[in-house]
């Protein structure tokens, strides 16, 4: 199957993320997406009348091209953003500490990735072609709940996004 085939599940996923994100996107709000890949959030960002927009990615096309944990040298400031997108993104890097540091303090930052009690789902989606194969290895598989980066955390999981 051509890599621009979609999936029936890949499909899907990308309406169910905004929708269920959708009221942490407010107009005048300055918002980061880390591995912005293809691009698929900045319009419908700007549907929604957000026009402060940055996505990073380690290839482009992306409005910063490298790595988010070099973010000094991409010329990102501290504390800059307040929502930071990590959409299927930290089981492939660990970027918690980055994205932390750019956040404004009591800001948001909305992950989804897998599990690691649940990714043999998604390998087995991929072996029967329900959705695209990885680009990367899982190597940073975590729970959630366990993530250390502030005593000011506040982190709610959520289950059943579809």
């Amino acid at each position: 199957m051509p890599m621009t085939t979609k999936r029936p599940a890949q499909g899907r996923a990308p309406k169910k993320r905004l929708q269920f994100f959708k009221e942490h996107f407010r107009v005048g709000i300055k918002l980061l997406e880390v591995e912005s890949a293809s691009g698929w959030l900045k319009p419908e960002l700007v549907a929604l009348g957000i026009n402060d927009y940055i996505g990073i990615h380690v290839n482009p096309p992306a409005d910063i091209v490298g790595d988010i944990n070099k973010w000094r040298s991409l010329g990102l400031s501290a504390d800059t953003f307040n929502v930071v997108v990590a959409f299927e993104v930290v089981e492939h890097v660990d970027c918690f500490s980055s994205c932390h540091a750019l956040l404004k303090p009591g800001k948001k930052m909305l992950i989804t990735t897998p599990s690691p009690q649940t990714d043999w789902i998604l390998k087995t989606t991929e072996a029967f072609g329900l959705n695209q194969k990885r680009t990367s290895p899982h190597d940073h598989l975590i729970e959630l709940g366990t993530v250390s980066i502030s005593p000011y955390k506040q982190i709610s999981i959520v289950l059943g996004l579809g």
